[in-house]
C-alpha cells in the first residue's frame, strides 16, 4: 500500500530533527522509501502561538497495518523527544499518518484519512510537490484542495532538502 506520512517540527534544530526521523522511519523493515518532498518553513495553525514549523511529506510503500505504521511513527516521535502537553503545541517532531492505501480508519487510536489534511496547506503544498497527481480520498485532488484555501503562510525552503534515509 502507497503511505503519504507527514513531518513537522518547530522545537530544536527542526531540520536535523526531519532528517533523522526520515532516516528512523526506515530503519526497520515493513516500510519503504520512495520519495521525499521539498521542506517548507510554515505558520503555525491553531494552538498557542509559537515558532514556524518545518514541513515535509515523505510517500512510501508499505505491507505494514495502519495500527503498526501508527506505532512505528510514534516511536520514531517519542525517539525524537516528542511532548503532548498541549493540542496543537510547540513539538520537537510530529509524524502523522496522512493516508495508507485506501484503509479507512476511524477509532480511538487513529483516523485514516487524516481528518484535517484537506484544510492543512502544510500537509498539502509538499504532497503536491512531491506527487503531482495525488488525490486525498473523500476530499479530492490535492491541486484543487490546496487551491481553495486561504494563504496559511507556507513558504518553500529551497536552501533545506532532505535526503532519502541513509
Amino acid at each position: 500500500m502507497k503511505a503519504v506520512i507527514a513531518l513537522g517540527s518547530n522545537l530544536g534544530n527542526s531540520f536535523e530533527t526531519l532528517q533523522g526521523a526520515l532516516d528512523v522511519l526506515f530503519d526497520a523493515p515493513g516500510l519503504v522509501f520512495t520519495d521525499v518532498s521539498p521542506v517548507y518553513e510554515t505558520d503555525p495553525v491553531g494552538g498557542p502561538e509559537q515558532d514556524v514549523f518545518l514541513n515535509a511529506v515523505v510517500l512510501a510503500e508499505t505491507a505494514l497495518e495502519p495500527h503498526a505504521l501508527l506505532e512505528r511513527a510514534q516511536s520514531v516521535e517519542n525517539a525524537f523527544g516528542r511532548v503532548r502537553a498541549e493540542r496543537w503545541g510547540p513539538r520537537t517532531l510530529d509524524v502523522d499518518l496522512i493516508v495508507v492505501g485506501d484503509v479507512v480508519v476511524d477509532d480511538e487510536l487513529l483516523t485514516l484519512p487524516h481528518p484535517r489534511a484537506h484544510e492543512r496547506a502544510f500537509v498539502l503544498a509538499p504532497w503536491l510537490a512531491v506527487d503531482p497527481q495525488a488525490a486525498l480520498p473523500g476530499h479530492g485532488e490535492v491541486a484543487g484542495l490546496l487551491a481553495a484555501l486561504d494563504d496559511q503562510g507556507v513558504r518553500r525552503r529551497e536552501d533545506l532538502v532532505l535526503q532519502g534515509p541513509q
